[in-house]
């Protein structure tokens, strides 16, 4: 039996559906549904069971499992409840990571690129203690998934009880099934899918950094299938432990990103250039970029999704479709 925290999410539900196509049902989903469909990011899947966050601590009591996803957080980068954040992506990941400690329960688990904050430092991959203390993420979301991966490596460097398997996946800007629960934090590609489609004109931030057309500002835009493809790797790679950045690799700019949405609808890009809000300016990235040699030395060797390929099957598979869900 398999527990994938947040399974009723984005990625999450995204694993429980790869984890289901390869003929696992036995897949026991913790999360909140809520009043507004997130139950259909989960409408096609078959289930073990369906647990309550309020109630996992209890139903986790006595069991043996084969392994934890802990894909479940407040994952909104705007979010400014501080003790909710902490008690949802800190304190609940070492509740879960000390609970797979003491029953030698594999223990994978979701951080994240906003770890690196502003990426001035760059976006190594090193997950040494010394080399994570010199991260400075800018948003709560972030430095919450910051200080977990910092109690891990802590326990780890001080051989204090682990379980036989941990890895934390700090995933880049993954888009694609099943995002559309997430408002605002949706992909541009999900968000603004709907305008291109009407035959309308996406806007775009213009740059206010020299030396940086607009629409060029860069980010490493990961497809969802080859995000969860780590994850079911990682399954089936027990003697793999470590902290990986899940990025492609290779950075591509927003206008890449909408001209492939464009090139799949068989539309010219019609694009036009914004203003970028005075008040996030000064904090706006400009460029993320994974470095993924961790993650190919530990022994994972295949392919990423090209861009314009991910979008083309993002698009003519889910968007342009009645139904959007895998």
């Amino acid at each position: 039996m398999l527990l994938v925290t947040g399974g009723a999410g984005f990625i999450g539900s995204n694993v429980v559906a790869s984890l289901n196509e390869t003929g696992r049902t036995d897949v026991v989903v913790n999360d909140f549904l809520g009043n507004e469909g997130k139950w259909r990011n989960l409408g096609k899947r078959q289930l073990a069971d369906v647990v309550a966050p309020a109630d996992l601590l209890r139903w986790l009591d006595g069991r043996k499992l084969d392994a934890v996803i802990h894909m479940g957080a407040i994952s909104s980068t705007t979010v400014t409840d501080g003790d909710a954040v902490i008690e949802n992506n800190f304190k609940l990941s070492l509740r879960l990571f000390d609970w797979c400690a003491a029953t030698r329960t594999p223990f994978i688990y979701a951080s994240s690129a906003a770890t690196f904050g502003d990426g001035g430092a760059g976006f190594s991959d090193d997950y040494s203690l010394g080399a994570l203390k010199k991260l400075k993420p800018m948003n709560l979301y972030g430095w919450s998934k910051h200080i977990f991966d910092l109690a891990v490596i802590e326990r780890v460097a001080r051989l204090e009880p682990v379980p036989p398997q941990w890895a934390g996946l700090k995933f880049f800007n993954v888009f694609g099934a099943n995002e559309y629960h997430k408002g605002e934090m949706m992909s541009l590609v999900a968000k603004r899918f709907d305008e291109a489609s009407a035959g309308n004109t996406v806007r775009l931030f213009k740059s206010h950094r020299p030396g940086i057309a607009d629409g060029e500002q860069k980010r490493d835009f990961i497809y969802v299938e080859d995000a969860v493809a780590v994850v079911r790797w990682l399954l089936a790679s027990p003697k793999v432990s470590g902290i990986f950045n899940v990025g492609t690799g290779k950075a591509r700019s927003f206008r890449d990103l909408i001209a492939a949405m464009f090139a799949a609808l068989g539309r010219e890009p019609a694009i036009e250039y914004i203003d970028m809000p005075a008040e996030i300016r000064d904090s706006y990235q400009y460029f993320t970029q994974a470095e993924t040699g961790n993650l190919r030395r530990a022994g994972y060797n295949a392919t990423f999704t090209p861009l314009e390929d991910a979008v083309r099957h993002y698009v003519t598979t889910y968007l342009d479709r009645a139904d959007r869900y895998r």
